[in-house]
Order: C-alpha cells, then sequence, then structure tokens
C-alpha cells in the first residue's frame, strides 16, 4: 500500500484505579487540560495538538504500560525542553521518578502515575 489512510494518533487510552483523583493529578501535577470528565472517562488534552489521554477507570490489575523479561517498559513518551525542571517538579509532588539518563545526546527518565502506568519524558 502507498499511501495511508491514518491521518494520525488522536488519542490513548489509559486504566486508572480512581478517575476523579486521576484526572486531577494530570491537570495539577502535568499541567494537562482537564477537558470533560464523566463515569465513563476523562479527556485530557496535550497542549494545543489534537492529541488525547483518555483515562479509563477499571477494577483490573492492568496498565498503559507492557512487560520485557518482567520488567515495565513505558509506552507513552512526552517531550519537554525543561527536562530537569519537570524532573524536579514530580519530585516535588511526591512522584514516584527514575534518574535521568543520557544516550548520544538524548536525555529522558520515567516516571510513575498514580495508577502505577510508566511513563517517559525525553528531550
Amino acid at each position: 500500500m502507498s499511501k495511508s489512510f491514518i491521518e494520525q494518533v488522536h488519542y490513548i487510552r489509559i486504566p486508572v484505579k480512581d478517575l476523579e483523583r486521576s484526572a486531577q493529578w494530570y491537570k495539577d501535577v502535568l499541567g494537562l487540560q482537564l477537558v470533560n470528565i464523566t463515569e465513563e472517562h476523562a479527556i485530557i488534552k496535550v497542549n494545543e495538538g489534537p492529541f488525547l489521554l483518555i483515562l479509563v477507570p477499571t477494577e483490573d490489575e492492568t496498565f498503559v504500560h507492557f512487560t520485557i523479561d518482567h520488567e515495565p517498559e513505558f509506552s507513552i513518551g512526552f517531550t519537554s525542553p525543561e527536562l530537569s525542571e519537570i524532573h524536579q517538579h514530580l519530585m516535588d509532588h511526591q512522584v514516584k521518578v527514575e534518574d535521568i539518563k543520557e544516550d548520544n545526546g538524548h536525555a529522558f527518565f520515567h516516571f510513575y502515575d498514580p495508577n502505577g502506568n510508566k511513563l517517559q519524558v525525553h528531550w
């Protein structure tokens, strides 16, 4: 197929235990915009683009990340030119944060939302 019918990724669904608490965390700690919240989901907008995070409540023990050799691997990576500042901001808010690492001029770190979902920020 020479032409893709897919234009872009519009949203990613993230499983959460407490929808209200999680929506507030993504808004207050990550600074993202809470667009709408119902019993079924919370819609979180990432800056001005079309990309959304959809928080979906579940009682199941499940995460947005996956594992390799039984170790969690992130599936959502955010970008920020202020990597050190966001790292410190997350630590100030008692977020589980790993150290900043560098790999061939690429810096990144991993952190966990209140539901244990492993996420990444890089620059």
